[in-house]
């Protein structure tokens, strides 16, 4: 009898909310992530223009995000979350379903969707809202996992197991959520946004300095194969 997908992975994230800040915790790499994500969010070209961070936990890409010109709306299940979010320069917070956004069509400058989808049992359909939300002339940027064996191993039998800082838990992921790329770049075309991919993984001398306790934080890096962690931009037609 197959496994049933899960559904209630927001109690993961209410009980790991005091830990989204802890460079050495279970939460540390969604961090890194975030920092690197922040860098394709380009300058705000207008005044009021606004940016919504999906699934926006803890509001990691915050400090990031400082001085870019938008004010910063942020999604999310965990009320928990929100919270420590409101604390990082996130002004405007609603608990909601990345599928059924409460917001108006054309809303936002920028919409980011960073290590979500892969939890989410209809990844296309919220990225579909995403798009639906997004201005004419915005940037949709969103980073996830890969459908693919090497992911499997990487993200799950490895990350998952090995006993090392900043390892998720076991159980964080679900193989059967990791995104199809060629679905996502359907769906998000269909929805006006021509998305472009590319890879993303640890600086490997950074990373070794994290193992081995003399560094807090490490660099993504981009690099052509999008076979495990990977990173879509475009802007809205």
């Amino acid at each position: 009898m197959q496994q049933q997908l899960r559904t209630d992975l927001i109690t993961d994230y209410d009980r790991l909310a005091g830990t989204w800040w802890d460079p050495r915790g279970p939460l540390a790499p969604l961090g890194w992530i975030a920092r690197a994500r922040a860098e394709f969010v380009p300058a705000a070209d207008r005044d009021g223009a606004r940016l919504l961070d999906l699934a926006c936990g803890g509001g990691l890409a915050g400090p990031h995000l400082t001085g870019k010109g938008y004010r910063l709306a942020g999604v999310d299940l965990s009320q928990l979350s929100l919270n420590e979010a409101a604390r990082h320069g996130y002004r405007d917070l609603a608990r909601a379903d990345l599928t059924r956004l409460p917001f108006a069509d054309r809303s936002f400058d920028v919409v980011t969707a960073g290590q979500c989808l892969e939890h989410v049992p209809d990844p296309y359909a919220a990225v579909a809202e995403a798009c639906r939300v997004l201005r004419p002339g915005g940037t949709l940027i969103v980073d996830t996992i890969a459908d693919t064996r090497l992911a499997r191993l990487v993200a799950i039998t490895l990350a998952e197991n090995l006993p090392l800082p900043g390892r998720p838990e076991r159980g964080t992921h679900d193989h059967r959520l990791f995104v199809n790329r060629p679905r996502l770049l359907r769906t998000a075309r269909e929805h006006g946004v021509d998305l472009r991919l590319l890879g993303l993984r640890p600086h490997l001398r950074e990373g070794l300095g994290y193992l081995a306790g003399r560094r807090e934080r490490v660099r993504m890096v981009p690099v052509k194969a999008t076979g495990v962690l990977f990173l879509g931009v475009g802007r809205k037609r």
